[in-house]
């Protein structure tokens, strides 16, 4: 009987040890820093909708802006605009016809300047997606 403990005690210490291997490992590879995501897709500043339009231009020009929460700082939580300090985005409401919400239509712009941004970014779908604004294509 001694011997059968003898053999139990190794067993259930390199299952412990196992588990805490994959357990690292697994925490190793979700914690590496998520790389910039790509953005390659582009749209001009005249192929957005005309209210993508409106917003843009009360971007060059300073505001007014319709919505409180316009120029607000955007976070980036979804990780798919290039990595950037804190404060760096901020976010426009793109007005949509019809509602009476904010809805999904945004225009999230980066840079030092709110007035003068490095790059701006549209999106119609809530930050699902983006697509980089460009003047002329």
């Amino acid at each position: 009987m001694k011997v059968a403990r003898a053999y139990a005690a190794p067993k259930r210490w390199v299952s412990v040890f196992l588990g805490l291997v994959l357990s690292i490992c697994t925490f190793l590879v979700h914690s590496q820093p998520v790389t910039d995501a790509p953005v390659s897709p582009t749209v001009s500043v005249t192929e957005l909708p005309r209210e993508g339009q409106e917003t843009y231009q009360l971007i060059r020009k300073g505001g007014p802006f319709p919505y409180e929460k316009d120029g607000s700082v955007f976070g980036n939580r979804e990780r798919l605009l290039p990595r950037e300090a804190r404060g760096f985005y901020r976010e426009y409401t793109v007005r949509t016809p019809g509602l009476k919400h904010r809805g999904a239509r945004r225009i999230v712009c980066g840079g030092l300047v709110p007035r003068n941004p490095q790059t701006c970014y549209y999106t119609s779908d809530h930050y699902a997606s983006f697509r980089v604004i460009v003047e002329k294509r």
